[in-house]
């Protein structure tokens, strides 16, 4: 069985239970445009994104063009632990493009998840992530508060968005930068390279109260969106 056999196309607009705790929220906007896909609590101790999707939707957010796909809860295991993965569980972000006959839970999840993914065919996929450390051009890895993408030459989108998050500072410990750093096992890139579509994974600084973090994730969000046309 391939990953997409059990999939349509795509989803009607609504709710869709993945599976009985992971929802996924599908709107259309009333006229054509892009489709873009946001996901947060793959790892469950990266918890700001999870409640900045859950706020958007408590907000009524829509799309004016094209669609729009919100999946707060990734991995909803790992989120009830706060860990980084299910306890005795993989690391639901290495496990894509998954396999839907794995022993183990996440690789089963993330065939599932990109099954969905190939049937949307989304043209932006950003996922919300945090980072214990800030952003250092002289410490590799460091992510926090920078937008890290797979490839060169950067997508437009992803500087355009940088740029409007720095007009919008708190301090400068929440300036923003865009970060080329590939990791060709991570779940974004393999859905960059599954369907071409532009990728970027989001990453708020820990150091900052979880307030302010949930913020800052429902500002570049609302910004992703903005830039494509969708708000």
């Amino acid at each position: 069985m391939s990953m997409t056999d059990s999939f349509p196309t795509r989803r009607a607009a609504g709710v869709h239970l993945l599976l009985p705790t992971l929802p996924m929220f599908v709107s259309d906007g009333p006229r054509p445009g892009p489709t873009v896909w946001v996901q947060a609590g793959i790892h469950g101790d990266e918890i700001a994104g999870v409640h900045a999707v859950q706020e958007l939707l408590e907000q009524g957010i829509r799309p004016q063009r094209g669609r729009l796909i919100l999946i707060p809860v990734m991995n909803p295991a790992a989120y009830r632990a706060r860990e980084r993965a299910a306890p005795g569980g993989l690391d639901l972000n290495r496990c894509f493009p998954g396999d839907p006959q794995a022993a183990e839970p996440e690789r089963r999840l993330a065939s599932l998840l990109m099954g969905v993914l190939v049937g949307e065919r989304p043209d932006l996929v950003a996922t919300l992530h945090e980072s214990n450390k800030r952003y250092d051009p002289a410490v590799t890895p460091s992510f926090g508060q920078s937008l890290v993408v797979g490839v060169q030459p950067v997508p437009g989108i992803i500087q355009s968005v940088c740029d409007v998050m720095n007009q919008t500072l708190l301090s400068e410990d929440e300036r923003w930068t865009v970060q080329h750093y590939p990791v060709p096992t991570s779940s974004t890139e393999v859905i960059v390279d599954a369907i071409g579509c532009v990728g970027v994974c989001v990453e708020t600084w820990m150091g900052f109260p979880e307030r302010r973090r949930t913020d800052m994730h429902i500002e570049v969000v609302r910004n992703l969106l903005g830039a494509q046309g969708q708000l």
